[in-house]
């Protein structure tokens, strides 16, 4: 048969799915805004509008302690003015939105139906079958402002994705966005139309997101133009040493998310999770660089090289460490090359594997009953062996914590040691392994039997060696609560959430 031959032809375009609302953004500047109610609801609705630029007027008989609180400082923008008596028909004649308080249904209707008449849309706060508008959660970044809607459906998982949102728009980007209104004109002045113009505010775009700070607004526009137009801008690259703190993603700073959702390439430590690896940005390229004792490792030279490599590519590279980088994460030396060559590098902390412990054990690592100091010590050196110049009689102190990074397989050389320059053989030891992770284990033991264990499988994660009476303090959880046996499963998974760690004991 044949075959029929046809012209190419552009495709239809794609239908907008549903929408269970439409989200809009209304200018209230200089408009007025009625408020029926003195209740918190009420307040936090007024300082909502006020923020928004509108004169807000408060119909309320008794104001409660967070509209008076409102009333005392004012707002942040816009006006408020409060009336101590109900509201009136004419009241919302020249009002542009009003929000009630309603006590009942009735009142509600009657006030929806007064706003209906005026012509002015209304919001009856939780009584959404007389409400024109609903209220989102709202991530404000203004000019950039972000609403958040699941049309009343969940309105917690609102919040959720508002916290989400959050933490990856810096607080920076406000004034990048300022900077962008002030720049506009002379950018349709300066630029054509079609290429030039896209590839300014993409570049303009990809630094307001780079986390660097906000030109001065103050400073020639010219100058910023030719500033962000500049190839030299986007060519220079740069390093962000991260830490990824123990594994736990919940345990990342805002800071550290950020960052990864700047990266284009992240080098990334096989001690890293997976599901902190799940936060960075989709498109950054990820190239492990992990180091293991006795086990296959990037040397440290190759891992330098590579860093000065991507980023005199003019790519954003994101060290990515477990833990805190400059606590045994060889960050010194990796700043040290880089600054050598003449590349922009900053670090952002993470939470080290000794206070997530503490934290998860309830033991305070210089608890004043017991530790007057805590120490961090590296279990073995370059050589993979026990440090040879530690000073023992000094970590030996009984009312000193200690910490030992790295040690699997030096502790028992490490138990002989302290004994051996008097550390109390019954000091109390805690043994822990992939700390906030699912696969945690934790064993508790004296510095005698800690002489005779073998405790160095690799394999079951990072291992973290604790030494002290502050540890003492650790009271480990039955794994059977008897109060739980009422509990429905709900109750019982967030009972133990909230008491049990992971691992056993």
């Amino acid at each position: 048969m044949k075959a029929v031959s046809r012209k190419p032809a552009e495709a239809p375009p794609s239908r907008l799915a549903a929408l269970s609302r439409l989200p809009l953004f209304h200018d209230l500047r200089g408009k007025t805004a009625l408020v029926a109610g003195g209740t918190s609801a009420a307040a936090w609705k007024a300082e909502l509008l006020a923020a928004a630029g509108a004169d807000v007027v408060i119909f309320a008989e008794d104001a409660g302690s967070d509209m008076r609180d409102l009333l005392a400082r004012g707002a942040a923008a816009g006006t408020i003015a409060h009336h101590s008596r109900p509201w009136r028909n004419e009241d919302l004649h020249n009002a542009a939105i009003a929000v009630a308080d309603c006590e009942t249904d009735q009142e509600a209707e009657k006030f929806h139906h007064a706003a209906k008449a005026a012509g002015v849309p209304c919001n009856t706060i939780d009584r959404r079958q007389t409400c024109d508008f609903e209220f989102g959660a709202i991530v404000n970044r203004s000019p950039v402002v972000i609403g958040i809607s699941t049309s009343g459906a969940a309105p917690i998982l609102g919040q959720v994705i508002r916290q989400k949102i959050e933490t990856l728009l810096a607080p920076s980007l406000a004034g990048w966005a300022q900077l962008a209104r002030d720049l506009r004109k002379r950018v349709l002045e300066k630029l054509e139309k079609g290429p030039a113009r896209r590839m300014f505010w993409e570049r303009f775009s990809a630094l307001a997101f780079s986390s660097r700070p906000v030109p001065d607004r103050g400073a020639d526009a010219e100058q910023i133009l030719r500033l962000i137009s500049a190839e030299g801008t986007m060519a220079a690259g740069r390093v962000t040493l991260v830490g990824a703190g123990p594994g736990d993603p919940g345990m990342l700073t805002l800071n550290a998310v950020r960052t990864l959702q700047s990266a284009d390439v992240i080098l990334f430590d096989d001690l890293v999770s997976n599901e902190v690896l799940e936060l960075a940005r989709r498109e950054a390229k990820r190239m492990m660089v992990g180091k293991r004792s006795r086990s296959p490792s990037c040397s440290q030279d190759d891992i330098n090289a590579l860093m000065l490599k991507l980023a005199r590519q003019g790519k954003h590279v994101v060290r990515l460490k477990s833990g805190d980088p400059m606590i045994f994460g060889r960050a010194g030396e990796e700043l040290e090359e880089l600054r050598a060559a003449g590349i922009a590098v900053n670090v952002v902390p993470g939470i080290t594997a000794a206070s997530a412990l503490a934290a998860q054990l309830g033991v305070s690592l210089t608890h004043r009953d017991c530790a007057q100091s805590v120490r961090f010590v590296t279990g073995h050196a370059r050589t993979g062996e026990l440090p040879a110049d530690l000073d023992w009689r000094g970590l030996a102190d009984g009312r000193t914590s200690l910490v030992f990074y790295m040690a699997g397989r030096t502790a028992p050389l490490i138990a002989q040691a302290l004994i051996a320059n008097g550390m109390d053989k019954a000091t109390p030891v805690i043994i822990a392994r992939a700390i906030s992770r699912p696969e945690q284990e934790l064993t508790q033991t004296a510095l005698a039997e800690l002489q005779i264990l073998n405790v160095q499988d690799a394999q079951k994660g990072p291992f973290l060696l604790c030494i002290g009476q502050a540890f003492a303090k650790y009271i480990a959880i039955p794994a059977v609560v008897p109060e739980f046996a009422d509990f429905n499963p709900v109750q019982k998974f967030l009972a133990k959430g909230a008491r049990y760690s992971h691992g056993s004991i």
